[in-house]
């Protein structure tokens, strides 16, 4: 295990691009296999997760060829189904939580697929009844082995279109239901579907292959299905979770950064929402300027009340940067109740930062009351040990802002959603040694 030496204290001072978005990444890669046509994929960010699907993709018989550090072309005209029995993908699906959404593809196109139950972040229970119930609902057969913990799903008479209201609107299982509906007989229609941008990357990557889908960006799709899909071009959005981390970090350590090439017009309410915690931001064309702050002072609301952050469905505040919302509460000045309703195992890492001299009472799972301190009693560093993806760079933040030295362990966890974070801060005047 690998971990980071941390020298806090320091003031960051320049421009960062954002990686490629994981979780778009995630659904865009296991989408070549619908197809037996070349698919080129560019802004690929070269991070754990990602890189043990593209192996996983590999070894399921993908051709990859790897056309510069961030750009790939697929081609998967020769699947081998068989290798979905060995021990080997079942270790691979078991790795990472995104193997899941090969699913609806593989359905699609050779009405068979064998699911181990998906790894990803220990953040509490992260059901996958959406993803079944859709597919389902298309024409799939579903067997559990639970001595195993082995899905077997079938579809030997071809998928059929149908309308669905989704039981929640899941990020992967609206994906997945969308890939199975692509090549399905007749309309599909799905109410309740997610829109966040990375379903609507997937969508509009979809249509230029050839599919027929309306209604992307909203709750409502209409997916008229084709006989098949053919290869395209893609590029993928920045990383809006990555972009709010360093929002996050730049107030924290009141440092002057530039995000390059952001987005913007794709990162919703995430720019409000640090603005309500105080963070002072400038959009210059499509970068965000972050001016070094001394002091920053969280929102109430109008009538005075404290102001609430909580997670919501798109286009609604992240769930994967309520973490970084909550440390960069810390030292602000002023009260933030922090409401995590998605997952009730995703603040158990605030005891990392009450060690380090934060103000928070943790009132339950789900929501955390962060005091704020206005830098009148800075961080102290710690030994830790990184839960989780989201809470890992949230710690990594409080240790570049506290005095002294801090440890984190565990940081694959970190390189599981962050791209060289240790080589790409340092560049911009962090101390963060990978021991």
């Amino acid at each position: 295990m690998a971990s980071f030496e941390v020298i806090g204290g320091n003031k960051l001072k320049g421009d960062i691009h954002p990686q490629g978005a994981k979780n778009e990444a995630l659904q865009i890669l296991c989408a070549v296999l619908l197809t037996a046509e070349p698919v080129t994929i560019s802004n690929i960010p070269d991070i754990r997760d990602v890189n043990k699907l593209i192996e996983l993709l590999a070894d399921l018989g993908v051709k990859v060829t790897r056309e510069s550090p961030d750009t790939y072309t697929f081609q998967a005209d020769d699947i081998n189904l068989d290798y979905l029995k060995t021990d080997s993908y079942v270790a691979q699906g078991r790795a990472i939580r995104g193997s899941v959404m090969i699913m609806g593809p593989l359905l699609a196109r050779f009405g068979t697929c064998m699911l181990p139950k998906p790894g990803g972040d220990k953040i509490g229970r992260r059901r996958m009844d959406t993803h079944f119930i859709g597919l389902q609902k298309l024409g799939a057969t579903f067997t559990y082995d639970s001595q195993d913990s082995f899905f077997h799903i079938q579809a030997p008479n071809k998928l059929k279109g149908t309308y669905m209201l989704l039981d929640e609107a899941s990020v992967t299982g609206t994906a997945n239901i969308v890939m199975g509906a692509v090549l399905a007989e007749g309309i599909t229609t799905i109410y309740n579907a997610a829109c966040e941008p990375y379903l609507q990357q997937l969508c509009k990557m979809l249509c230029r292959m050839g599919a027929k889908i309306s209604g992307v960006g909203s709750n409502l799709l209409t997916i008229e299905g084709v006989e098949k899909l053919g290869g395209t071009e893609h590029r993928m959005l920045p990383d809006m979770i990555e972009i709010g981390s360093f929002m996050g970090l730049a107030a924290m350590t009141g440092s002057e950064i530039t995000i390059k090439n952001a987005q913007i017009h794709e990162l919703g309410i995430i720019p409000d929402t640090f603005r309500s915690l105080g963070v002072k931001m400038e959009f210059h064309g499509d970068d965000i300027y972050l001016p070094a702050q001394d002091h920053y002072e969280i929102d109430t609301y109008i009538d005075g009340s404290i102001l609430t952050i909580a997670d919501q469905i798109w286009p609604g505040f992240t769930p994967d940067l309520i973490s970084v919302a909550l440390v960069t509460a810390t030292q602000a000045k002023g009260t933030v109740l922090i409401h995590q309703k998605m997952f009730e195992s995703r603040l158990f890492f605030v005891d990392k930062l009450i060690d380090m001299g934060a103000q928070i009472i943790l009132c339950d799972p789900h929501r955390a009351t962060v005091i704020g301190q206005n830098r009148q009693v800075p961080l102290r560093g710690i030994s830790m040990t990184s839960p989780d993806i989201r809470a890992g760079v949230a710690l990594l933040i409080a240790a570049l802002s506290a005095e002294g030295r801090s440890i984190i362990e565990n940081v694959e966890q970190i390189d599981r959603g962050y791209q060289y974070i240790d080589k790409r801060l340092n560049a911009i005047g962090a101390d963060i040694k990978r021991l």
